[in-house]
């Protein structure tokens, strides 16, 4: 059955009876009607320039700025540049140059850390920054889903027109390796050998391969292919020293591995005064003393550069304490790795000994 209006009255131009489908009609003509309005075409146009402000943000703007400035790496603040050093970093940036990844190796306390930040800051390029440790996942190198974002957009146009849209969307952010892959940095892994092996085999496919794999992801965003300005410094203990694990030797093949032993004696004396502003004199003890310990114990046990720092911060914070307690000193230096009072006075007893018979200078 088909109504058929039998007058013509109307009220604000619309007949007092409509079929549905002229409802409909006059509906839609409406909606069209209001969306070739000035009003309508500026509000699409500044949506458009929004999402291209924010995609631009994603890739390349401030966004990243944000995500890069979380694994910077740290300034390096007095650093002492001898012939002995410049040979190690000339090394370094030799084998970077050529391509391959540097692996610095070497004791406690000797500098590989501060040779690593150097060189890498040499480079001209952005540096990023991760410290291993036995927790470290892939994750932790790669990135991750951090959250799970949900939008609803509504539009209204007109007071009878409604239009939903509720999305989710999952939020990656990238971690050290995958800024350095993507982008080009140089990325420095300090205590690589302290993160479990099984974290690693992700550097297997970015040394060989050239491309990162973001297991978490689907389709073409899975794949990372590695950007040629990409350079990779390790640092790690010798294997010797307690929580380090040794890493695969697949991984190793494909690195350049450079021993960094302790400084010599006139190298460190240099770095003890520029850090601690300690007179040579004091600093040239120190050096003796430690050097002349260092010789008697066993490779996982000889004091660094480092202890050498420490004590000349501990006598010039001592305010005299230092001049009639000078054993106790080092020996509290020493004793972060005694394994228990007899090995404790074995230590005395070293410390003891430099004290009194001073030694020519370690080279």
């Amino acid at each position: 059955m088909v109504y058929k209006s039998t007058h013509g009255r109307t009220v604000r131009g619309s007949a007092i009876h409509d079929t549905g489908d002229v409802k409909k009609k006059r509906s839609k003509h409406v909606l069209d009607k209001t969306r070739d309005t000035k009003w309508h075409k500026d509000k699409e146009a500044k949506e458009i320039e929004e999402l291209k402000k924010e995609k631009m943000e994603g890739l390349g703007g401030l966004e990243r700025e944000r995500i890069e400035a979380a694994y910077l790496i740290p300034e390096i603040e007095n650093f002492v540049e001898t012939d002995n050093v410049k040979n190690i970093e000339e090394r370094v940036k030799l084998w970077l140059g050529a391509g391959y990844p540097v692996h610095i190796i070497g004791p406690t306390g000797c500098g590989k850390t501060t040779v690593a930040m150097k060189v890498a800051q040499d480079l001209s390029r952005p540096v990023v920054w991760i410290n291993g440790d036995d927790q470290v996942t892939t994750t932790d190198l790669i990135g991750g889903y951090s959250q799970i974002e949900s939008e609803t957009l509504r539009d209204r146009y007109i007071h009878n027109v409604f239009k939903g849209k509720d999305i989710l969307k999952a939020d990656w952010v990238d971690n050290p390796l995958t800024l350095a892959c993507k982008y080009g940095y140089t990325l420095v892994y300090n205590e690589f050998s302290r993160t479990k092996p099984v974290a690693n085999n992700i550097l297997l496919s970015v040394l060989e391969e050239k491309i990162l794999e973001l297991p978490t992801k689907y389709g073409e965003e899975r794949y990372i292919k590695v950007h040629p300005d990409f350079n990779l410094i390790l640092t790690s203990n010798s294997i010797e020293y307690a929580g380090v694990h040794r890493a695969q030797d697949a991984l190793l093949d494909r690195t350049v591995g450079i021993y960094m032993d302790l400084y010599d004696s006139d190298t460190e004396i240099k770095i003890v005064e520029a850090h601690t502003r300690i007179a040579t004199p004091e600093a040239e003890e120190i050096v003796r003393v430690i050097g002349n310990i260092r010789r008697k114990v066993p490779d996982a046990e000889k004091p660094g550069t480092r202890a050498c720092i420490m004590v000349a911060n501990g006598i010039m914070a001592s305010n005299g304490y230092a001049e009639k307690n000078i054993d106790q000193l080092y020996l509290d230096i020493l004793a972060t790795k005694v394994k228990g009072p007899e090995d404790l006075n074995q230590k005395q007893k070293l410390v003891s000994e430099a004290l009194s018979k001073p030694t020519a200078k370690s080279t």
